[in-house]
């Protein structure tokens, strides 16, 4: 930025409609892409190939997080570590929290062999997950899905309701 005397670009705040089409870009991309992976683990845990099915649940919890992540606040980092995008999630609404139990050993390690199954899975001949441990990290999938499309929902809503405010609509 210090090559010549220009001024840099001072950001500017979205106007309302241009906060709602972003969102709904967001979610009508990463949403869907979260639920196609969620079904894909189904069929490759229905085919006995638990460790595909086991990356395909992680790919489909991270796709979950990045979405609701853009659709409240139109930033997600760029990483695949689902404890960390599972911290950011849960600090914008406290509704995630209950989807992974941490009151018990087994919740725990399950929620650990869903993180791990984004390298391990793939790489690792030592990776092992049971097709229990898959059918609950499934549900708890399904559960995560349903409360981040009731967020999602409710901030396309309110973001509507903003942009008709501000075109006097209202």
């Amino acid at each position: 930025y210090e090559a010549d005397d220009t001024e840099l670009h001072c950001p500017k705040p979205k106007t309302p409609e241009q906060a709602l089409a972003m969102a709904r870009e967001y979610f009508e991309e990463w949403y869907p892409a979260a639920a196609g992976r969620l079904d894909t683990s189904k069929y490759t845990l229905s085919q006995g190939r638990l460790k595909e099915a086991a990356f395909d649940l992680h790919q489909s919890t991270e796709f979950l997080y990045h979405c609701v992540l853009l659709v409240v606040t139109f930033y997600t980092p760029h990483v695949h570590n689902l404890g960390f995008l599972r911290t950011q999630a849960e600090r914008i609404d406290r509704r995630l929290v209950h989807v992974w139990p941490d009151d018990d050993r087994q919740s725990r390690r399950r929620f650990s062999l869903l993180k791990d199954a984004y390298v391990k899975a793939r790489y690792s001949k030592h990776y092992r997950i049971s097709a229990e441990d898959l059918a609950w990290l499934g549900e708890r999938v399904q559960e995560l899905s349903a409360i981040v499309r009731e967020i999602c929902t409710e901030k396309l809503a309110e973001l509507e309701r903003a942009a008709a405010s501000e075109s006097g609509n209202i």
